[in-house]
């Protein structure tokens, strides 16, 4: 009778030790199937971020290099291609966190993009005598501003709307030389969100009705433009 119980109790625990190795590899294979397929696609998104950066460079160089005439003053070429690279940057920064090395390197890379944009309107600028519509923009993401978030977003619905504004936004503790520099030229201090519009800083969160009221040309964009459905959409149902 004993060895009978005794028999039972062994197969319970084998029975038991089977079920858990199974759910054990089952949850491991899983696991491994999962972290493939999230590096192969943050593989797939470095690899277009490369290529966006390669043609925003060559981009870059040909602008350099153009006349007055050649120059789209309203400043949608180059831009268009750093905010495809922004929101991709976005995309990684969530799958793989804020301080991930990757995101890091490539944010940096980024940064260096926008300030050489930023110079090629400086020089569009005294080349030509216009006056771009831009906006600087420092944030944190150490979890020390509150506000840095939603003013990404309306900075965000902003640039959505008005392609002709150029938005260079920046993290305020990226370890990089260049946005250091950048900083230290245009005197932000470290009272985040911060913007910096038409050499004037100004701190705190700003909605998009107090962007409009420091930049009026933009109201006046709207306006033509609205203008300017109006005229089609009153063509189009007289034909």
């Amino acid at each position: 009778m004993k060895n009978i119980r005794a028999q039972i109790e062994t197969k319970k625990y084998v029975f038991a030790f089977v079920i858990t190795a199974v759910v054990f590899f089952s949850a491991l294979l899983i696991s491994n199937i999962f972290s493939r397929n999230r590096i192969a696609e943050v593989k797939s998104i470095e690899d277009k971020i490369a290529m966006d950066i390669l043609s925003s460079e060559t981009q870059f160089a040909l602008l350099k290099e153009s006349s007055c005439k050649s120059i789209d003053h309203g400043g949608t070429a180059f831009s268009e291609e750093l905010g495809v690279l922004a929101a991709r940057l976005s995309y990684m920064e969530e799958k793989l966190g804020d301080n991930d090395e990757e995101v890091i390197g490539l944010k940096k890379y980024y940064s260096l993009l926008q300030i050489k944009d930023y110079l090629l309107v400086e020089q569009v600028r005294q080349k030509c005598g216009v006056k771009p519509l831009t906006i600087i923009y420092f944030y944190s993401n150490l979890g020390d501003c509150e506000d840095c978030k939603r003013e990404g977003y309306v900075l965000t619905k902003l640039r959505e709307e008005f392609p002709e504004l150029r938005i260079y936004s920046f993290d305020y503790n990226l370890d990089l030389s260049a946005v250091k520099t950048m900083r230290s030229i245009q005197g932000v201090k470290n009272k985040l969100p911060a913007l910096i519009i038409w050499d004037e800083n100004y701190y705190g969160f700003k909605t998009a009705e107090d962007i409009e009221k420091i930049i009026p040309q933009l109201k006046r964009i709207r306006a033509e433009r609205e203008k300017e459905e109006a005229t089609k959409s009153a063509t189009s149902s007289k034909n």
